[in-house]
């Protein structure tokens, strides 16, 4: 496994941050959950990249068009999920990231959890 970036952990931290959320392991991978429901996927891979899935329903197609951003595989990206991905020691766009993980939350969570944010 390669090592956990800063930013991978700032955004991690933003994610669980949220009402309602939890994280769980499956496949060897972060994925953070509004009650059962996935919002965001975080990993790692062997070449030391690293990166994210979430959900953008609004962004999704501006995002796409960016060099470090592909539609989800195992047909996730026909739903609106994204995937970005960090070559190593990349710096991460933050404020990006954490409106991406912003959006996916809120299209993702249940209205009534959505309602509760200010």
């Amino acid at each position: 496994m390669a090592a956990k970036s800063k930013a991978m952990e700032t955004l991690r931290k933003a994610a669980l941050a949220y009402p309602e959320t939890r994280e769980d392991h499956p496949w060897g991978e972060i994925a953070i959950k509004v009650k059962s429901k996935v919002f965001v996927f975080m990993g790692y891979s062997e070449d030391g990249s690293y990166g994210f899935s979430v959900k953008l329903p609004k962004s999704g197609p501006a995002v796409l068009k960016k060099k470090f951003a592909e539609p989800t595989h195992y047909g996730l990206g026909k739903h609106g999920w994204v995937s970005i991905r960090y070559a190593k020691d990349t710096d991460v766009p933050l404020k990006d990231a954490l409106k991406w993980i912003d959006e996916s939350f809120r299209a993702v969570a249940p209205k009534k959890v959505v309602d509760g944010l200010e």
